[in-house]
């Protein structure tokens, strides 16, 4: 995992001071601590920070073959395949990264289709003078650019593009109304005006400094009704087959790495296809549980799985005094804002399992692709359509608290997910047209996000094996009696699991892993709130009276979270538009 960065200018335009390109570099030093390494190619600067995962020591970028010089942030995880396919003398590095490059070679701008894994590339033709840059189809691994007057940047965190003075720190209106209400921000543009993404699938062909062509993969396959798998052996087998493959080629790397175990239904699938793998040294699990009284706790129902499955198990307890004392340094690894308080256990469990590991595998994408959420269920229900929509009500609605709450600001923060809504009107039923929706939006921009960041802040790399093609081809072929059955989700997910570690207990009802941040905040509501409120980004946007009863009142479940999202912004807006680093705790820091 890395961190990749660099320019194209546009024609007669002299490049940029080798400062700003060492100003990219170090912002991006987290996600690459072993090394950085900056190319300049005439009308292309390339930036490389290495974190060490496969062929340690001959693996450095950029990577250079036949014409083309690569950057990349990612995993390839058909590089095996791909070498035998190609033959040894194509490739001069044990790195899989150097699959891309070698694709390209031979397949051009499409060389992205012929890739399996998690990355984002920048790959520089110096026979055209073109750049490609490309992200994988799920969106696991980020790609943002800016257009600056020398030409296009990009960088894998919009961070290192302000740092370097390449984009303005100010808030987009827009997509600061999405980030209040939904918690995170949808499709193409950032909450950075000018600061954009790249697609999840994307690839963009970039000449003279401007955007040539734009393409696209697919996450999800186009599957004929036709051709579902009816038959519940047959799906099952199809999904034993394409789970251990994927876990097995999640696994491959040259450091430690282990697991992060929920107890819940995805990391159990996980645990158990791992334990069933050959290998050399102990599986290594971590879980987080909280210190509320009335916190949702799975942590023994996955000590328990770690126990069955002979792992080395650690279980993190999270304290309030722990979360206060790092939640400006975790709000601060969030430079694309994503206010999911599930960002605390996640930063947490990752600077623990920095210790020992180098890559986290995680359950990411299991509701997305197999159908986990209660809003799917319902939408299974022939009813669904007349009854609600998906995200219906923004986080702030009713409460009094905004400004201006029926302005053009407040009212048009559900336009990106109407959007992505359209887009899958396509599919075959309401909950495939629900999944379509979640994985273009909720899941790169909120899930894939939020686990990006948390680890790469402690330079840990994460890996999602349910994210993976041959288990999407899976997932999409599957009719919905077997993705939702009994009231329960992820049900072909239940059967593998009750055929192969029944002590799991699949079927069991969830206890569910939820972060107890309102009551935390309500143990301190009056004095959180009143510096809350007395922030200038918040007295914009919200009235103070009504931040300082939202707090008082934190212990209500709908107060309490639109109070951490508050939280959450007053600390966000002081790090990455005022550009000013925590000042001790979170007390502290919003005293300053």
């Amino acid at each position: 995992m890395c961190g990749i960065a660099g320019l194209i200018y546009a024609p007669s335009t002299p490049p940029c001071a080798a400062a700003t390109l060492d100003s990219m570099a170090q912002a991006l030093r987290h996600r690459g601590p072993d090394g950085a390494h900056v190319a300049r190619l005439g009308p292309v600067d390339l930036v490389h920070t290495r974190l060490s995962i496969v062929d340690i020591a001959g693996g450095d970028q950029p990577l250079r073959g036949q014409g083309g010089t690569l950057v990349a942030n990612g995993e390839i995880y058909n590089d095996p395949r791909i070498r035998d396919e190609i033959g040894p003398g194509a490739f001069h590095t044990g790195s899989d990264c150097e699959s891309a490059l070698v694709m390209w070679t031979k397949h051009g701008a499409d060389y992205a289709r012929y890739l399996r894994g998690m990355y984002a590339v920048a790959l520089y033709d110096a026979t055209r003078q073109e750049l490609l840059l490309s992200r994988d189809p799920f969106g696991i691994k980020p790609l943002y650019y800016t257009d600056t007057p020398a030409g296009l940047a990009f960088a894998s965190e919009p961070g290192a593009l302000l740092q370097a003075g390449l984009a303005r720190r100010a808030v987009a209106a827009p997509a600061r109304a999405e980030l209040l209400q939904l918690q995170f921000t949808t499709g193409r543009d950032t909450i950075f005006p000018g600061i954009r993404r790249l697609l999840p699938g994307e690839t963009l062909r970039v000449a003279r400094n401007r955007v040539m062509q734009r393409s696209r993969l697919p996450a999800l396959p186009a599957v004929a009704p036709s051709a579902l798998l009816t038959s519940e052996a047959q799906a099952l087998d199809r999904l034993d087959a394409a789970l251990m493959d994927s876990v097995s080629a999640h696994e491959r790397a040259d450091v430690p790495f282990g697991l992060f175990l929920s107890g819940g239904i995805d990391s159990a699938c996980l645990l158990t296809a791992m334990a069933r793998l050959p290998r050399t040294a102990p599986l290594r699990t971590w879980t987080a549980t909280f210190d509320a009284r009335n916190a949702a706790n799975e942590a023994g129902a996955a000590q328990e799985l770690a126990r069955s499955a002979g792992a080395e198990h650690q279980t993190l307890r999270i304290t309030s005094a722990m979360v206060w004392r790092n939640l400006p340094a975790i709000v601060a690894c969030m430079d694309d804002p994503v206010a999911d308080y599930a960002i605390i256990p996640t930063w947490l469990l990752a600077r623990e399992a920095a210790k020992d590991v180098r890559v986290i595998l995680s359950g990411e994408g299991g509701d997305e692709l197999f159908c986990g959420y209660g809003r799917y269920r319902a939408a299974a229900r022939p009813w669904w359509r007349v009854r609600k929509r998906m995200w219906r009500r923004g986080m702030f609605d009713g409460l009094g608290v905004l400004r201006d709450p029926d302005g053009p600001q407040n009212t048009h923060w559900r336009d990106g997910i109407a959007t992505a809504e359209m887009a899958a009107h396509t599919a075959p039923t309401a909950l495939a047209r629900l999944q379509a929706v979640d994985t273009a939006e909720w899941l790169p921009n909120d899930l894939l996000l939020k686990l990006d960041r948390c680890l790469m802040a402690h330079g840990v790399e994460g890996r999602t094996p349910l994210l993976d093609p041959a288990l999407a081809q899976v997932a999409a072929h599957l009719p919905d009696t077997l993705r939702t059955r009994q009231g329960k989700g992820k049900w072909l997910l239940r059967m593998w699991l009750a055929q192969h570690n029944p002590g799991a207990r699949p079927f069991a009802p969830k206890q569910g892993f939820s972060v107890p941040i309102g009551t935390w905040i309500a143990q301190d509501g009056g004095r959180l709130g009143e510096l809350v409120a007395r922030q200038d980004c918040i007295a914009e946007i919200a009235r103070p009276d009504r931040v300082r009863d939202l707090f008082t009142n934190a212990d209500d479940t709908r107060a309490g979270a639109a109070a951490w999202t508050l939280l959450f912004y007053a600390l966000w807006h002081r790090t990455h538009i005022r550009a000013l680093p925590p000042a001790g705790d979170v007390f502290e820091t919003l005293s300053a």
